[in-house]
């Protein structure tokens, strides 16, 4: 039997505060049980959704939401040096604007910056949000920057809107992700 191509991989998973942060808890147990070591990066507003706590206890790892330690630590250059792959999920438009136009004013955004891992996105939004204008030019910016996008689902949304919007499904993304890790390392979907 081949070794699932997670096994050891340093994944940083970036969550940011929209309403399917409680998937991404998801994301880092099936991550996790797949043998990945996963780091959490968290942007505040993540943070008032999903504690910090959660996914300390998921990943066995510290959680890191602020850009300096009491000691003056560069957090976001240690959540971005080390890892095989970035996913940030869910991304919300204005982490997306951000990412697309080099902003740095948080963790999540600064060590974005400084990742030379394959990155994957993975929007969550608003329908409304998802189809305007400047979120469909942001996305095609990150795809020109060689980023995967995981499209979200189309369903019912948590404000009641029906389309698209939700954040694709934890299995789907981690399917993704093993699957990018499996074409960086040279190797066919089997492994060989």
């Amino acid at each position: 039997m081949t070794p699932d191509v997670l096994v050891g991989r340093r994944i940083l998973l970036g969550v940011t505060g929209s309403i399917a942060a409680y998937k991404a808890c998801e994301i880092a147990r099936l991550l996790v049980r797949a043998g990945a070591e996963v780091s959490v990066a968290m942007t505040r507003a993540a943070t008032e959704l999903v504690g910090p706590l959660t996914f300390h206890n998921l990943t066995g790892r510290p959680v890191a939401t602020e850009m300096f330690d009491a000691d003056g630590y560069f957090r976001h250059l240690e959540a971005a040096r080390d890892c095989e792959l970035a996913l940030v999920a869910p991304a919300t438009a204005n982490t997306i604007a951000k990412l697309a136009h080099g902003l740095a004013d948080d963790l999540l955004s600064t060590a974005m910056l400084a990742v030379t891992a394959p990155v994957a996105i993975a929007p969550a939004m608003n329908t409304r949000m998802y189809l305007h204008p400047a979120v469909r030019a942001n996305l095609a910016r990150l795809v020109e920057y060689g980023h995967r996008i995981i499209d979200p689902d189309e369903g019912e949304l948590a404000c009641g809107d029906l389309g698209p919007g939700r954040l694709a499904e934890p299995t789907r993304i981690v399917d993704v992700v093993r699957e990018m890790l499996t074409s960086a390392s040279g190797h066919t979907a089997k492994g060989t």
